[in-house]
């Protein structure tokens, strides 16, 4: 091989290396800086770009949303009870220029500015509200490393708390409070049953016995108007009668004598053997005469009889 040809191979080895260094690749969720002699020049986006080797550099940054996992760390809350917290960071990239230039190691500073900022945050509760406002840490915690990590170009998307879990002591006592509480409700709801069942149980017996004495009011009520409707027709009845009794008696013209018998047989009526005492009317005297008048005729018949 002669010194032309050895020098040619190393040019095309030289410019074959030379194009693979300069053509950079930059992925769809990528953002490219390029550096000429180790300063900032531009960011490109994502697609096929040329480079100058040796003399330029591109650097890229992944875009998209991250996860940085908070490792468990014990905290004491505002009435002195250690809990261990476990929490999770979501946050995207927004400025990559920022990202790149701004802070070495930002997974290793998201994770410690996140506990710093989660002891803060936790230690200014209570246990109670700790475990059970678990949503306002996450907003508070999101908001605190926004603020925070603005100027590394990322925004915090979400924070959520994985776990809290207080020391074993005072989750037994936690499990016997509830139990207490859940046995304290079942007793309240079943003496509210009771209460409940009773109250319409006596609502029940005062409607039917109202129903009952309305009921009772109404028969009373119909059995006194058909008994007054009785009495008014057996008076009308007898008025009637003795309406025509009267017309007929006057009709008649009885005599003094036929008067004195009626009489005579109205007594033995009104005595019927039970009366011990009679009291006879004023006009007494014109009727026993006219029973003396009715004693003459018999005594004249039988005077005749004999004869």
């Amino acid at each position: 091989m002669t010194a032309a040809a050895v020098v040619v191979l190393a040019f095309i080895v030289l410019l074959v290396i030379y194009v693979a260094l300069a053509i950079k690749i930059v992925q769809q969720y990528e953002q490219g800086l390029i550096e000429r002699f180790g300063r900032y020049r531009k960011t490109v986006d994502p697609g096929f770009h040329m480079i100058v080797p040796f003399i330029e550099r591109m650097v890229k940054v992944d875009m998209r949303e991250q996860v940085v996992d908070v490792p468990p760390q014990e905290v004491i809350t505002r009435d002195n009870v250690v809990v261990t917290v476990d929490a999770v960071v979501y946050y995207q990239a927004t400025d990559p220029v920022k990202l790149k230039y701004n802070v070495t190691n930002f997974i290793l500073a998201a994770t410690k500015l996140a506990q710093t900022n989660l002891r803060n945050v936790v230690g200014d509760m209570d246990l109670d509200d700790a475990l059970t406002s678990r949503e306002t840490i996450n907003t508070e915690l999101r908001q605190i490393l926004d603020e925070a990590t603005d100027v590394w170009g990322t925004r915090v998307v979400r924070v959520e708390i994985q776990r809290i879990d207080p020391p074993t002591d005072v989750t037994q006592a936690m499990h016997r409070q509830m139990k207490a509480e859940r046995e304290r409700r079942a007793v309240v709801t079943e003496a509210e049953g009771e209460k409940r069942s009773q109250i319409l149980r006596a609502e029940g017996v005062k409607a039917s016995r109202v129903l009952e004495a309305e009921g009772q009011a109404q028969a009373i009520k119909e059995v006194a108007e058909a008994d007054k409707f009785q009495k008014l027709t057996v008076a009308e009845g007898e008025g009637q009668a003795i309406e025509r009794v009267f017309h007929a008696i006057h009709n008649g013209d009885p005599t003094p004598d036929l008067i004195a018998i009626q009489y005579l047989n109205a007594l033995q009526a009104i005595a019927d053997g039970k009366a011990t005492k009679l009291f006879l009317p004023m006009e007494t005297a014109g009727i026993l005469g006219s029973l003396g008048a009715i004693g003459e005729i018999f005594k004249s018949t039988d005077n005749d009889q004999a004869m």
